[in-house]
């Protein structure tokens, strides 16, 4: 293993302990202990690849809508159809209807305009000698295809910045703590009061009846209000944390490995960059699920009720450190998006606003090479992640 390798695991880690200090050694040993244990108070934690992907693709006995589970913790605040609080024949059928809304002419003029709103902020910057916040950047980026998704025109009165509207997104997500099995009526109804914000001009753009608009589209496939705004509300809690983690993490590791004057000038090599950042920082650490028909899982009983911990961080970060000339083993290939029934539907628009963001940065290296001077790493949060990392001109 190189310097350059070893010193962008270094800082991964940093990331990870800032976010988790306590919990993500935890997790790590527990997952050395063995491949499932039953943990007191919390559930049931799962650590090994193959057994993980195994419940994911079990919908009939392990549940993403249970009491206790990630989808059960949303319905007080987004509804009962939001898609990722949804199982069963009602999930299957929503899900068949949205499929055709990710192709990838759908998602490109998504994330188009955010993308020149991207370049420009980079390139002023950078072009006037200034360091560049890129996290902040992400934010706005991020929040332009949350502007998308609402239907809110550029020129709207009363139009939210970007940055505002992924901090909308953000206080809704921010909600989920591992060990907080349901939210208190406090925190639904704060969470609510985000959605209600959020609400308004997707209200505006569905009963605009155009189908060129994300919310006009939800209409036309025959959706209620109710259930376009739910998953609407959904699709923005649980991009934007993950998308703003990873992407600073993914150029700091190019970066810091050595990886982007090549990657620059050959951009063949650059899906399985981003495919092994996506394993190696597993921007979704835990994923939850309900056991609701008795059963096992490996060598370990589960019950009816039981709570599912689906150490993904672990999962995948046990199969080795950082090598993008590696293919990723069968059992964890795009674990961090899901499996089964409940694979990330968004997962076209969050690949999208990963390449944009990409293809900015690079094409700019091109231009005039750019380094990471100084960078700060988030504590305290849900999703492990940089607070600022700036990009400045190389001197």
């Amino acid at each position: 293993m190189t310097g350059s390798v070893i010193a962008a695991e270094r800082w991964e880690r940093r990331v990870q302990l800032g976010a988790h200090p306590v919990l993500y050694p935890l997790v790590r040993s527990l997952g050395a202990l063995g491949p499932v244990l039953r943990l007191p108070g919390l559930g049931v934690l799962v650590s090994e690849a193959s057994l993980v992907r195994g419940v994911l693709m079990d919908g009939e006995r392990f549940v993403k809508n249970g009491a206790s589970a990630s989808g059960g913790l949303w319905t007080p605040v987004v509804g009962p159809r939001a898609l990722v609080n949804m199982d069963g024949k009602d999930h299957r059928e929503l899900r068949r209807k949205l499929a055709d809304l990710f192709t990838p002419g759908s998602v490109a003029a998504m994330v188009e305009p955010a993308k020149e709103s991207f370049l420009s902020r980079v390139e002023q910057g950078l072009d006037n000698g200034a360091r560049v916040d890129l996290v902040d950047c992400v934010k706005e980026l991020a929040g332009g295809v949350i502007s998308r998704l609402l239907g809110v025109p550029d020129d709207a009165p009363g139009r939210l910045p970007d940055r505002e509207l992924f901090n909308l997104g953000s206080s809704i997500s921010s909600l989920v703590r591992l060990g907080r099995p349901s939210l208190t009526p406090r925190q639904a109804a704060k969470g609510r009061a985000a959605v209600e914000l959020l609400a308004g001009p997707a209200r505006a753009a569905f009963h605009g009846n155009d189908p060129r608009t994300f919310p006009g589209r939800l209409r036309s496939l025959g959706m209620t209000e109710e259930e376009a705004l739910g998953i609407i509300s959904a699709f923005v809690m649980v991009g934007t944390e993950t998308l703003v983690s990873f992407v600073p993490r993914l150029v700091a590791l190019l970066s810091d490995s050595g990886r982007v004057s090549a990657l620059a000038a050959d951009r063949s090599g650059l899906p399985a960059a981003v495919n092994e950042a996506l394993r190696y920082t597993v921007p979704s650490p835990m994923m939850l699920r309900n056991v609701v028909v008795d059963g096992a899982i490996g060598a370990k009983a589960v019950r009816t009720g039981d709570r599912i911990l689906l150490s993904t961080v672990h999962a995948a970060k046990s199969l080795g450190g950082f090598d993008p000339d590696q293919p990723t083993p069968p059992q964890a290939r795009q674990l961090w998006f899901g499996a089964g029934t409940h694979f990330c539907i968004g997962m076209p628009l969050a690949m999208a606003e990963i390449n944009a963001a990409l293809d900015v940065l690079l094409d700019r290296y091109l231009k005039k090479p750019w380094t990471i001077p100084s960078r700060k790493v988030s504590t305290g949060v849900l999703i492990p992640g940089y607070q600022k990392l700036e990009l400045a001109n190389e001197s």
